[in-house]
């Protein structure tokens, strides 16, 4: 069954950095793009950035853009989202996401 597993976040200080993994099994990886989404505490969930099958296409929140990369490593079957400068509004549970399968997410705080 189609499995993503995040892991990676933690708690950062302003403007340090992060990188996150979604280990993805369970379907054709390399044939698919994938999605990171984040939900803020009290917040609606959003989309963060988005990956073509073969990496060559991505896209992000303008909140993020500049700061955020999105990769993959279809070898691997993960994909990652580094994160930099990070902001304490960059505060959330951060998820991946194909189709309408989504991980349990892995929590990232920053704070001083």
């Amino acid at each position: 069954q189609v499995q993503l597993v995040e892991s990676g976040g933690g708690l950062v200080q302003p403007g340090g950095s992060l990188r996150l993994s979604c280990a993805a099994s369970g379907f054709t990886f390399r044939l698919v793009s994938m999605n990171w989404y984040r939900q803020p505490p009290g917040k609606e969930r959003e989309l963060v950035a988005v990956i073509s099958s073969g990496g060559g296409s991505t896209n992000y929140a303008d909140s993020v853009k500049g700061r955020f990369t999105v990769s993959r490593d279809n070898s691997k079957n993960t994909v990652y989202l580094q994160m930099n400068s990070l902001k304490p509004e960059d505060t959330a549970v951060y998820y991946c996401r194909f189709l309408n399968y989504w991980g349990k997410g892995t929590l990232v705080t920053v704070s001083s």
